[in-house]
């Protein structure tokens, strides 16, 4: 869901040529592994979100995966996010790869509610439905980018927002602002980690680790499941609404975040590095993640997940695999083909050409093609002289 372009690639396991995008900027294998594997847990999370009453083993595999995936989905897209400024380029980036996917879509949603299940639901870009408050916080958090990157303490003021919107049932449902504000912290994360801190949690130690961490997570998940609400994981009301006392969103909000931290660390650590059969999917995730939910909302709406072989280790198996199969093949490249502009359209029409963009591209034509640049020419006295 974001681009995986850096500056100068990787030493140790360059991109090969067919994924370069420009001399000098190539796309890291590592990055689009854990994007793809990130998106094939949010559709696993989702198919297991139908079946958990009453079935503990589930729901314990569920929370486990709800401290992290979307997590890691935010903080790469804040490590990806580093270099937003409010430039006219980058505000185009974030209109027609942000906004105009969360419009149409949202029509989308609420038009296929309308013919499954609720003739009369409304179209409101102001409540996201479903998955697509992703897109409402994203938006929010690049236009606050500048803030996080000025400063000085960013991760500790954006823990306390976090908290302090966990104990404020007032700020209500527009734009999921209370999800917003508390997954702000792994976004900020994200932009302040370097590739130093990623290339340290991939080291072979850590990942020995990261297996007794997860078993002690299942553990603690399994005893959490007849003591404490799932909606917790989803951070997406106020302690007030739950019922629970005001002082115990502040303490969950940082508890939260430090396991959300840890399980993305181990989660990370068992990233493969290099090129793999899905990882030119890592470039189609923004499209798994948006059109997944058409199915699994259409399911609930026919009752598809009321049978009863779902309540069998098979079924459970098999869901399962029908969820990272389903948003796999949203992900592949005919699918992005189809759709690219609706979910990434270029939309030149709609914006005004940058004068500076320009010249700075004829300028480094010039300096391709081994001329001097008509900037030089002119204050040197050659070419044409300038009438003044």
């Amino acid at each position: 869901m974001t681009s995986s372009l850096r500056p100068h690639g990787d030493r140790k396991t360059p991109s090969p040529p067919d994924q370069q995008t420009q001399p000098g900027r190539q796309r890291d294998a590592f990055f689009d592994n854990a994007k793809y594997l990130a998106i094939v847990l949010v559709g696993v999370g989702h198919a297991w979100g139908q079946i958990l009453d009453g079935n503990r083993t589930v729901e314990t595999l569920y929370r486990v995966l709800y401290t992290f995936h979307m997590p890691a989905f935010i903080i790469i897209s804040g490590y990806f996010s580093r270099s937003f400024d409010l430039s006219p380029k980058r505000v185009k980036r974030l209109i027609t790869g942000v906004v105009v996917p969360y419009v149409v879509f949202e029509v989308g949603y609420a038009l296929h509610r309308r013919f499954s299940e609720d003739p009369g639901n409304d179209i409101s870009l102001l409540d996201p439905t479903y998955l697509l408050w992703f897109l409402c916080a994203l938006f929010v958090w690049r236009l606050t980018t500048p803030i996080w990157k000025t400063v000085r303490w960013p991760l500790p003021i954006a823990l306390v927002i976090a908290a302090l919107a966990s104990v404020t049932p007032t700020i209500g449902n527009d734009l999921n602002m209370q999800r917003v504000l508390q997954f702000l912290p792994c976004f900020v994360l994200g932009l302040v980690l370097r590739p130093e801190h990623f290339q340290l949690v991939r080291r072979r130690s850590v990942r020995i680790l990261s297996v007794p961490v997860v078993a002690v997570s299942a553990v603690v998940a399994w005893w959490s499941v007849p003591r404490m609400e799932t909606g917790w994981f989803y951070r997406n009301a106020a302690v007030q609404d739950t019922g629970a006392p005001w002082w115990s969103g502040p303490v969950l909000t940082l508890a939260l975040f430090g396991c959300s931290v840890v399980l993305t660390a181990c989660f990370f650590a068992w990233v493969p590095g290099r090129r793999m059969w899905f990882t030119a999917l890592g470039a189609g995730t923004i499209y798994g993640y948006l059109l997944h939910g058409f199915v699994v909302k259409e399911g609930t709406f026919a009752g598809w997940f009321h049978a009863s072989v779902w309540d069998t280790p098979l079924g459970e198996i098999g869901i399962t695999v029908l969820g990272a199969t389903l948003i796999t093949l949203l992900c592949t490249k005919p699918v992005q083909r189809v759709l690219r502009c609706v979910v990434e359209p270029k939309m030149e029409w709609a914006f005004k050409r940058d004068p500076g963009e320009a010249a700075r591209g004829r300028e480094k034509r010039e300096r391709t093609e081994g001329r001097e640049p008509e900037a030089a020419r002119a204050s040197s006295g050659a070419g044409e002289k300038v009438s003044v």
